[in-house]
């Protein structure tokens, strides 16, 4: 499988494969080790891990492989406006409803938790990852310093040309290029997360990598939509270096979502999932279940983090009771395409499928 040089001098890849991060469980050190094990890299979605899980999420994915890892964090955030009495309350009593299914106490107004951003850092510094991805912006200068002087690989998220530009200006040694196919979390930075307009200026991903390529001199992993070798081949042919895949991972056997989740994703058709921000406060993709009907285009949702810490408990219970419609189904639209299986055999999979389609339209040409 073609490799981009700088990629596989800095990561030691054989196969340009990157393991999207997935904050909340997903990226279990069995998966970012498999991954790393069969020639790509996984990564640790750390956003909502103490500096203490950071640090045993370092040493149990160590106990298993010996090959490079990454990181990932939010980039830090401005603080939200305190949202006003009627909005507030609009907020907690759309969730109260599901916290009574639940069996749950009444939810309480969410409060914002201190800003950990620095201890995270330090941590994710000392873990041993090679590489350091964020999401949501730009770390502030000192921070991107810090790890730079670390060696690692430092990655930003752009969901747009412009975007690309700003994470090439502040340092990063690549871009991943998210397409509007994407699941989970909208990685945009260039206009606030309550600005964006769901019917228009998402863009696809065959759309946007070109443009990226052609905007910045730095190496472009295309994110979005992409589960097989076919889609990895088209990624390389529009002159990405490399993929970052999610959706693909979660149904593997490591993957530590939910039974639920998984069942929703392997049930799932393509026309099956919608941008919300019903769950985070923060644009996300995720298969369309009751909550995200009920708060359309989560109108009565709070900005991020507030809408996160309130749908916490509502989440954590639907997990353990195996309730599919209260839990955040993130997933991207190519949901029919997902597989249950190992994480070895999903990356030689993809190996295998990159390698004959390459033949295949060498051969037509």
């Amino acid at each position: 499988m073609p490799v981009h040089t700088s990629l596989t001098q800095r990561l030691g890849l054989s196969n340009p494969i990157v393991q999207a991060p997935m904050a909340g469980g997903a990226d279990t050190a069995n998966l970012v080790a498999a991954v790393g094990e069969a020639g790509g890299i996984g990564f640790v979605g750390a956003a909502y891990l103490s500096p203490e899980q950071i640090a045993e999420r370092a040493r149990a994915i160590r106990a298993r492989t010996s090959r490079p890892f990454g990181i990932n964090l939010f980039a830090p955030l401005p603080a939200p406006d305190a949202p006003g009495a009627g909005r507030m309350d609009a907020a907690v009593a759309a969730i109260a409803r599901y916290h009574a299914d639940l069996g749950l106490p009444a939810p309480g107004t969410p409060v914002l938790g201190a800003d950990g951003f620095a201890a995270q850092l330090a941590a994710a510094l000392d873990c041993g990852a090679s590489a350091f991805s964020f999401t949501f912006g730009i770390p502030p200068a000192d921070a991107l310093a810090a790890i730079k002087a670390r060696g690692m690989l430092l990655i930003g998220t752009a969901t747009g040309v412009e975007e690309a530009i700003a994470l090439e200006r502040a340092g990063m040694d690549a871009v991943i290029a998210q397409g509007a196919e994407a699941g989970g979390h909208r990685g945009s930075f260039a206009i606030g997360a309550e600005e964006v307009d769901f019917a228009a200026g998402l863009v696809g991903t065959m759309a946007l990598v070109p443009q990226v390529v052609d905007a910045v001199k730095l190496p472009v992993l295309a994110s979005g939509g992409i589960m097989d070798g076919r889609g990895i081949a088209a990624a390389l042919a529009l002159g990405a270096a490399g993929v970052q895949m999610g959706t693909a991972f979660l149904t593997c056997a490591e993957a530590g979502i939910p039974e639920a989740h998984k069942r929703a994703i392997l049930d799932a058709r393509e026309t099956q999932t919608r941008v919300t921000r019903a769950f985070s406060g923060r644009p996300a993709r995720g298969i369309v279940n009751r909550v995200m009907e009920d708060i359309a285009d989560g109108e009565e949702a709070l900005p991020f983090p507030l809408q996160n810490a309130l749908t916490r408990p509502m989440r954590t219970a639907a997990a353990q009771q195996g309730r599919a419609e209260f839990l955040s189904l993130w997933a991207g639209q190519g949901v029919r395409l997902a597989r249950r299986q190992t994480a070895a055999e999903l990356m030689a999979r993809l190996v295998d499928e990159t390698d004959a389609t390459v033949r295949r339209l060498t051969g037509i040409i």
